[in-house]
Formats: C-alpha cells, structure tokens, sequence
C-alpha cells in the first residue's frame, strides 16, 4: 500500500515522504490516526504544501532545537520514583515520567515520542537519556533516579 505521511513516524518517515507499507498496517494504524492519507494523483499537491511548510519550519527548528539541547544538557534532572532495599524499581521509569521530570525541573516541554530510552530503567543511579529533537540535532540528558 502507498501512502503520504502527514506526520512523522520513527523508522518510518517525515511528513510529505511518500512509503510503501503493508496493507493492514496502513489501513488500521497510519490512515485512521491520520499519520497518513492514501497516495492519490490530487495528493501529490498536498505533498507539495507538506513538504514547503516542512522545510520552512526546519530551517527555524534547527537553531532552537540547538538552543533547547543547550538547556537540556546543563539541567539537573531527577526523578523520585518507589524503589525496593536492592536499588531496584517497582515497575520501570518511561518517556513520560522523564518528561514530566524534564518539566518539573523547569526545562522545556518535549514530546515523549522524541524520548528515547536505550533500555529500560529499573536500577537507581544516573541514567542518559537521548531526546530527538530535530533529524540534525539530537540531545543527551542525565537522568538521576533516587528513591522515594
């Protein structure tokens, strides 16, 4: 099946790309989520329209999203969460408690979609964590994990 992101997918594209993807995937994930619409003749000028508003937008996120990994890099992060005697975590930190760590200790807002997390966390102690924030630009933020 061939479709036109709208939006972007990890491993997959960016808006305006144009993939080939099997037919249910498309059909019962990307197309009702409306991350994509299905590749037609009358699409291809709303790719164009995608694609100007992409590059416009880039050009302006490059130099902020270098801004924001600045910040990031120089922020003291932790996260309180419940741990047993051994240092190990009831359950495991995600993408949204580093989030949510991230606007506790007043860094910007990010999109737990750009979090990416090389493991799970389950252990106290410093963790690293990459954040996505542009395709040139990826920030490493230190996560320090303590117990409640």
């Amino acid at each position: 099946m061939k479709l036109i992101l709208t939006q972007e997918i990890p491993g997959l594209g960016s808006p305006g790309d144009t993939v080939q993807v099997a037919a249910g995937y498309g059909r019962n994930y990307l197309i009702p989520r409306r991350y994509a619409i299905v590749a037609t003749r009358g699409a291809e000028k709303q790719i164009e329209q995608i694609r100007r508003a992409r590059s416009a937008r880039e050009i302006r996120d490059l130099g902020q999203a270098k801004e924001i990994a600045g910040q990031l890099a120089t922020l003291p992060i932790r996260l309180v969460t419940r741990a047993g005697k051994e240092g190990r975590l009831f359950g495991s930190v995600t993408a949204t408690d580093v989030v949510a760590a991230v606007s506790a200790a007043g860094g910007p807002d990010l999109d737990r979609r750009r979090v990416e997390l090389p493991s799970p966390i389950k252990s106290l102690g410093s963790h690293t964590v990459s954040v996505h924030l542009h395709p040139e630009v990826v920030a490493t933020v230190k996560l320090e994990v303590v117990s409640a």
